[in-house]
């Protein structure tokens, strides 16, 4: 195995927004991305209480953090998402979508709604694991 493998099997629920098993092979560089939020370069909060614009922020940052380490939204693995409670889910997802639609096939996706986060005023929160194959 020379690729990243991202599996949708039988007997489990289809869909364009995840996968639900990933096989990393030997000697892929393995890449860690900490949670993002939606600040700007200076930590500035962007977006308000507007949870899509934020989503794209934080999407944003997640690009830029995963080219620092030589790879791209293709190279998702995993996705942890944190919403906080009483946002608009379906915002949040379809600004997510948008960005995660560079990938090939859609990676893993974890979702939890929090009660909040540690950026005052943050209302989504992006983890991330991307792997490459070199």
């Amino acid at each position: 195995m020379d690729e990243i493998e991202l599996l949708q099997p039988e007997g489990l629920v289809r869909s364009p927004a995840f996968s639900h098993v990933a096989v990393v092979p030997p000697g892929a560089t393995t890449i860690h991305v900490g949670g993002q939020n939606a600040v700007d370069r200076t930590g500035q909060l962007v977006g308000g209480d507007d949870v899509a614009e934020q989503t794209r922020q934080v999407m944003s940052n997640l690009t830029t953090a995963l080219a620092a380490a030589g790879a791209g939204i293709e190279h998702l693995v995993s996705v942890t998402v944190l919403l906080v409670e009483g946002v608009d889910i379906n915002a949040a997802y379809g600004a997510a979508a948008a960005a995660l639609a560079a990938a090939p096939k859609p990676p893993l996706v974890t979702a939890a709604v929090v009660r909040g986060l540690g950026v005052p005023g943050a209302l989504v929160e992006v983890s991330a694991l991307a792997a490459v194959v070199r």
